[in-house]
């Protein structure tokens, strides 16, 4: 079976966690702190917090911005659910907001005619999260100054966008949101296994998301409320969490750093591949914007219904069936019956319900063979024939 995606791991990230496994550290410790300085100094953000998911990092940068009940957060439809969930960890509302039909991010002009609403119904929201889908960033200079205007804070969901670039500067560098989040999961990017990192510019935001990740515990005696007892002394001075990564995990991804551009370069190489063997066949191939420099985490295309028979679910099953592992990459978050419950139903969000209808994720990753993308390509001839 030829996977939709996977990790890469050499003797390097082999070696890398076998020296933290010999070494005083196992959780976290310098390692995460090296990891933690790689991957700000790559993305040139201030500050970078590792956690242990992406969901946590989504979760503490909420906090962060002081979310809490009685606010709203908007995302995207098409998304994991976590992009939303976090929202509800934190006792506020969660509403959506459509995808551009090209780019498959949420679009621009769909939030402007929300906020416009929500100015005038008094509904706005207090934090907005875009998802830079399949590894290519929003339209974040447009969503920055719509924040501006309408005053949301805006924390950037990048779990499929290390190593992309936006408008030639690194996604991750919060030019325009609050905060960023990255995932490491193993078909990210670059993974440790599960992982997850916030970065920001500010400091005090810094601080809190340090905090928040464990246990909401602090030991600058600036933030005590009484003189320290002695060298051992630590306070708990918020609800925080057990988010922490382990060294073995950032040893990983410190090694797996060093091979980004090369992960990004090789997906590129492949979507081009792709691009070109694919012409001619009834779907639609991935857009990319002028101002984006994709990461290519997902090579996704759409089923033209009105040039082939066959529907959705039968091109899948014939992949499946061939040996292709393809995938789906996102049933809409507003139509899990989870979120069903709380009143949303089908066509609140058409253009997301649309592209789940068409769409198919597949394979593409860094080792991935040229034969065995040759098979992909023939299978999938071969399925619309």
């Amino acid at each position: 079976m030829i996977p939709y995606g996977r990790q890469s791991i050499n003797d390097d990230d082999i070696q890398a966690v076998v020296d933290v496994l010999k070494s005083d550290w196992l959780t976290q410790g310098p390692a995460v702190e090296r990891f933690e300085s790689v991957v700000a100094d790559y993305c040139r953000a201030d500050h970078a917090v590792a956690v242990n998911s992406a969901t946590s990092a989504l979760h503490i940068a909420c906090l962060a911005a002081d979310l809490g009940p009685g606010d709203r957060l908007w995302t995207s439809p098409n998304t994991f659910v976590a992009s939303a969930n976090c929202a509800l960890y934190c006792g506020a509302t969660v509403d959506f907001v459509d995808i551009d039909p090209r780019t498959y991010n949420m679009s621009v002009t769909r939030l402007e005619e929300k906020l416009e609403r929500a100015a005038r119904d008094g509904k706005l929201p207090k934090v907005v999260i875009p998802v830079h889908f399949a590894g290519q960033s929003c339209d974040m200079e447009s969503i920055a100054s719509l924040a501006k205007r309408y005053g949301f804070i805006v924390i950037e969901d990048a779990s499929h966008a290390i190593g992309g670039r936006y408008k030639g500067e690194p996604v991750g560098n919060c030019r325009y949101s609050a905060m960023t989040v990255f995932s490491f999961h193993p078909v990210k990017i670059i993974t440790t296994g599960e992982g997850g990192m916030a970065l920001t510019n500010n400091a005090e935001v810094h601080e809190k998301l340090v905090r928040l990740r464990s246990h909401g515990i602090t030991r600058d005696p600036a933030k005590m409320t009484e003189e320290p007892h002695g060298p051992w002394y630590y306070q708990q001075i918020e609800l925080g969490y057990n988010y922490r990564m382990t060294d073995i995990q950032a040893a990983l991804g410190v090694s797996q750093m060093s091979r980004l551009d090369e992960f990004v370069t090789r997906r590129h190489s492949l979507a081009k591949r792709y691009d070109e063997a694919l012409q001619g066949l009834p779907i639609t191939l991935p857009w990319q914007h002028s101002h984006a420099y994709s990461a290519f985490h997902l090579y996704v295309i759409r089923l033209d219904s009105v040039r082939t028979q066959k529907n959705h679910r039968e091109i899948h099953e014939s992949l499946r069936a061939g040996g292709i592992q393809a995938n789906l990459h996102y049933i809409p978050v507003h139509t899990q019956p989870f979120y069903r419950r709380m009143g949303f139903k089908d066509g609140d969000f058409p253009e997301a319900e649309h592209y789940y209808a068409e769409s198919i994720s597949l394979p593409l990753y860094p080792t991935m063979t040229e034969q065995q993308q040759n098979n992909v390509i023939a299978m999938l001839h071969g399925a619309l024939s």
